[in-house]
């Protein structure tokens, strides 16, 4: 493709050399430089771009893209910018034939639930004839197509290299989780969203953004400046949490029409005469364009709140109610969700992602609600991470379990024993016993409710089944989907559900 073409979407403040010159790739990182390919000299956190320039150029770079003319080589086609990632996203889109611009793109932000509420738009989107690709946690995905997650929303020009790919494997939509990072940094400011959708907003990613509000101002530029109506798709919508407490301000500064929608909250989508069991929730939903009941077999109120999520979405987008009634029906579970764990010991073993406070006390919220047995939690906090959260998690985790353990959840470059004595900060004030792993397996019964201090996982994954008996629920806490641990910088094979299968085919009763 001619650097002309590439060029267009973007203003630049200055161009040496030909927009004539063939581009045959994209690349912000210095080491996959081809022949052909265009550069961009990115500053970041941990290195500046402009420094692998030269290096760039000697391994066939056909172009570059830089902040600081300062740092333009000689030999070498250069275009000079004012933000370098807007441009490269905007740049990716036109490469890759904006892929997102003639077919719908939702997406979702916000602390917790983006990934069920994904598969549940996409199950609607099905019902609806339009088979969708999903860009999330777990994978990019359509049909027989996979693509590794390498983060929830990847570096733009992997971002719209991927809509091209799932566009030409049939893709004729796109439901994607959109990452606080990825908005501050603009990765996905060359997408064509339709529809974008704000779940909640709780404590996380502040070794990131340092601060609440900062974090909240990441969220709010999918609002602001992503939805603002354009030639390609002047009909854009936002579908708002008004029951999260900052629900009201991430409406405020949409640049489209807000669908409100809430349990509490008397708003454009809510639902009536709601029940929530063991088996799932049922009850009838209310929308601008009428009501139904419905049936799903996700479990919990936050659950529900992720239902309401994706009928708002399905709403916004004009499709039928009987599809988004399907849709909310047809959908099981998501992997790492409030997962089931089988066993032959009348157990109910969940496996969940919860790795926040607030996600963690949603989940122990719906899961007391349910239980005609003792609840069981095993939980940790990352390393290289948020240190705050940790004795919030280690709270709630006491305060809602009749026995918490205290365990590793990759741990990366941290001492797990220095994380887990900062979750410890957040129990002990509770006055609630703290057993040791030796006496619990030596007599493994609860005398009353207490706590434990695991650090290996899988020790504390096998102590808490052998713990566990008929009629108890037990939760993995904190890793869901995920399939390694992250110790130092290496990454292990480890897999909640495994172990806990493991661990209950070792137990005898």
């Amino acid at each position: 493709m001619k650097l002309a073409h590439i060029l267009a979407p973007i203003p630049y403040a200055e161009l040496h050399g030909s927009e004539a010159i063939e581009i045959t790739a994209l690349s912000c990182d210095s080491r996959q430089i081809k022949p052909g390919t265009l550069f961009f000299a990115l500053r970041g956190t941990a290195a500046d771009g402009h420094r692998f320039i030269r290096q760039a150029v000697q391994d066939g770079a056909a172009a570059v893209v830089l902040e600081d003319a300062a740092c333009a080589p000689a030999d070498c086609t250069w275009i000079r910018v004012t933000d370098g990632r807007a441009a490269m996203a905007r740049m990716a889109a036109a490469f890759y034939g904006n892929p997102t611009a003639d077919r719908p793109l939702i997406g979702i932000t916000g602390t917790n639930g983006k990934t069920t509420t994904t598969y549940l738009i996409e199950a609607i989107l099905a019902a609806a004839g339009l088979p969708a690709a999903v860009l999330g946690t777990i994978s990019y995905r359509f049909g027989a197509t996979t693509i590794e997650a390498s983060r929830t929303t990847p570096e733009s020009t992997e971002l719209q290299a991927a809509f091209r790919q799932l566009a030409d494997a049939g893709a004729q939509a796109f439901v994607m989780e959109v990452s606080s990072h990825a908005l501050e940094q603009k990765r996905a400011d060359g997408c064509h969203f339709d529809v974008g959708i704000f779940s909640n907003l709780t404590r996380d990613h502040l070794d990131y953004h340092g601060t609440m509000e900062e974090y909240l101002h990441a969220k709010q530029r999918l609002f602001a400046e992503l939805l603002q109506p354009t030639a390609a798709k002047p009909s854009r919508r936002a579908a708002i949490n008004m029951d999260d407490s900052y629900g009201a301000r991430v409406a405020d500064t949409a640049a489209c029409p807000v669908i409100g929608y809430g349990i509490d909250y008397p708003g454009d989508v809510r639902p009536v005469e709601v029940a929530i069991t063991v088996n799932g929730i049922s009850g009838t939903i209310r929308t601008p364009a009428g009501e139904f009941r419905f049936a799903s077999k996700l479990l919990g109120r936050f659950n529900l709140s992720n239902i309401l999520a994706a009928v708002a979405a399905g709403v916004a987008l004009d499709l039928p109610l009987t599809a988004i009634k399907a849709g909310i029906e047809g959908h099981a579970t998501v992997p790492g969700r409030l997962e089931r764990v089988g066993n032959t010991f009348g157990i109910t073993c969940l496996v969940d992602y919860a790795h926040t406070g607030d996600a963690l006390y949603n989940v122990l919220a719906t899961l007391k609600e349910i239980a005609t047995g003792r609840l069981i939690t095993v939980f940790g906090c990352g390393g290289d991470r948020d240190p705050g959260k940790r004795p919030i998690m280690g709270k709630i985790a006491a305060e809602m379990s009749d026995l918490a353990i205290a365990t590793s959840d990759n741990p990366r470059t941290e001492d797990p024993l220095a994380i887990l004595a900062q979750v410890k900060e957040g129990i002990t004030p509770l006055g609630i016993r703290e057993y040791t792993p030796e006496e619990l397996t030596a007599r493994p019964a609860l005398d009353e409710k207490g706590f434990v201090m695991l650090e290996n996982r899988r020790a504390a994954i096998r102590l808490a089944t052998r713990l566990a008996r008929p009629g108890d629920i037990l939760l993995l806490a904190g890793k869901g989907h995920e399939d390694y641990q992250i110790i130092g910088t290496t990454k292990h094979h480890f897999d909640d559900r495994e172990e806990a299968a493991a661990a209950f085919g070792e137990k005898t009763a």
